[in-house]
């Protein structure tokens, strides 16, 4: 099976972009905030249990959506064939896009809050969620470039340092969105070595 292109064409970086640009208009129009409430713009913010956490460019849920990236690549090395191949960022930028305007309904947000250890969970800024966005465009984009062990390590690696240090990950962020283990969620309220 041939590899997906590294870059895709023109049209299909273009398409991407326009999605983007799509999804931060409609949440725009959802009256997301632009920027974090407390009116900073930081690059990195490291405690989840804040005002601040899905707020800024990065977060320790950053690395749950380059796995995004990492595992959006993997379905469509397995699933597209020929020219679609050409379209498989759009495809995942939708995706993610998705996911985005999806988690920041009241529906999701509210279930955020009952099933998970979000207690305070508000929602997210439209610079966060445009940066997640490009988080999971970064790992697209890794996964095409390195080997699939390398990719499956590195998504690995990913899972167990944020288990690790936040008692959060992909996996069971995943897992108490959709049957929410009461042990599990006492264990997280805990706390992780941060």
């Amino acid at each position: 099976m041939a590899p997906l292109p590294l870059f895709p064409a023109r049209r299909a970086w273009l398409a991407a972009a326009a999605i983007a640009i799509g999804c931060a208009l409609i949440l725009f129009a959802m009256d997301r905030p632009p920027i974090c409430p407390c009116g900073t713009v930081r690059l990195w913010h490291g405690v989840v249990e804040s005002d601040e956490n899905s707020q800024q460019i990065a977060d320790w849920y950053t690395f749950s959506h380059i796995v995004h990236g990492f595992l959006f690549y993997a379905a469509a090395h397995l699933v597209l064939r020929g020219s679609a191949r050409r379209w498989a960022l759009p495809l995942a930028v939708g995706l993610e896009g998705g996911w985005e305007l999806l988690e920041n309904t009241p529906m999701v947000i509210d279930r955020y809050r009952e099933a998970t250890i979000a207690f305070g969970y508000s929602g997210d800024s439209i610079l966060n969620s445009v940066s997640d966005i490009g988080w999971m465009t970064l790992g697209f984009l890794v996964a095409a470039r390195l080997p699939v062990w390398a990719t499956a390590l590195l998504a690995i690696a990913f899972e167990a340092m944020t288990l690790l240090l936040i008692r959060d990950n992909l996996t069971l962020n995943v897992l108490m969105l959709v049957w929410p283990v009461d042990a599990i969620r006492t264990w997280q309220s805990a706390g992780g070595l941060l």
